[in-house]
């Protein structure tokens, strides 16, 4: 409000000064003589008119700049907040990975990019035995855990999903079947090696079996990943822990 304040009384001066400046420029070449009444009258009249119509103007003014504040902060608000819905509807709570439908979208652009790559299917090993023996803050516990390490062995491309349950999948873009055997292993072993324990200090073992396929260029996601499940049930009939191509 001070700010308003002293920019109407800015106003006023110089109102009242261009007032002076003009009365005193073009009276006395009319003949006339600037004093008196005619003095009062070239000061009183632009404080009066500059006043209130200066305070009604820099009021309104800035209540349309306050206004225009928070419209900004508003839609900058709602942006974040879509982007939070976007980020989350796309994202399984547990893990922060891609959940199902968003990992199958991000294969089929691949797909239909022209991608070639490494399909692995995995399920936790055992894991309703966890949830039974240890509860099921413990389960969750293993999930976030297995779903951080694969995140962490991923390479820039790689695409990191939770299908559900126990179930996650990974796409590795571009990767030879030689590279996809590695990665198998690579996964395999850095689920065996997490040291996962329970609050009284029992160590729970965690294991996955992966089943994986190559997938050509212009791959069909629904197929590749039908296939990789068949390679997985393969893999458990193996005795689990173990990669099957």
């Amino acid at each position: 409000m001070y700010a308003i304040l002293g920019r109407t009384l800015l106003v006023a001066v110089l109102s009242t000064v261009a007032s002076l400046v003009i009365s005193f420029a073009f009276v006395p070449m009319m003949g006339g003589r600037v004093a008196g009444a005619g003095l009062v009258m070239t000061i009183v009249c632009p404080i009066a008119i500059s006043i209130p119509a200066s305070l009604v103007h820099f009021y309104q003014a800035d209540r349309l700049r306050r206004a225009n504040t928070a419209l900004a902060e508003a839609r900058d608000a709602l942006e974040k907040a879509y982007d939070r819905l976007q980020y989350q509807a796309r994202r399984d709570a547990l893990t922060g990975l891609l959940n199902r439908a968003a990992f199958m979208d991000e294969i089929a652009a691949s797909s239909n990019d022209g991608a070639n790559g490494g399909l692995l299917f995995l399920d936790v090993d055992h894991f309703k035995s966890v949830n039974d023996r240890f509860g099921h803050a413990a389960g969750d516990e293993a999930l976030h855990l297995i779903g951080a390490a694969l995140q962490s062995l991923a390479q820039e491309n790689d695409i990191v999903g939770r299908l559900g349950g126990e179930e996650f999948a990974i796409f590795l873009h571009g990767a030879s079947a030689e590279r996809m055997l590695d990665h198998s292993q690579a996964v395999r072993e850095a689920v065996s090696a997490i040291d996962f324990r329970h609050p009284s200090g029992i160590r729970i073992p965690l294991g996955v079996s992966i089943g994986a396929f190559h997938c050509a260029p212009r791959f069909d996601p629904a197929e590749a990943l039908a296939a990789a499940d068949r390679n997985l049930y393969r893999a458990k009939s193996a005795g689990r822990n173990t990669v099957v191509a």
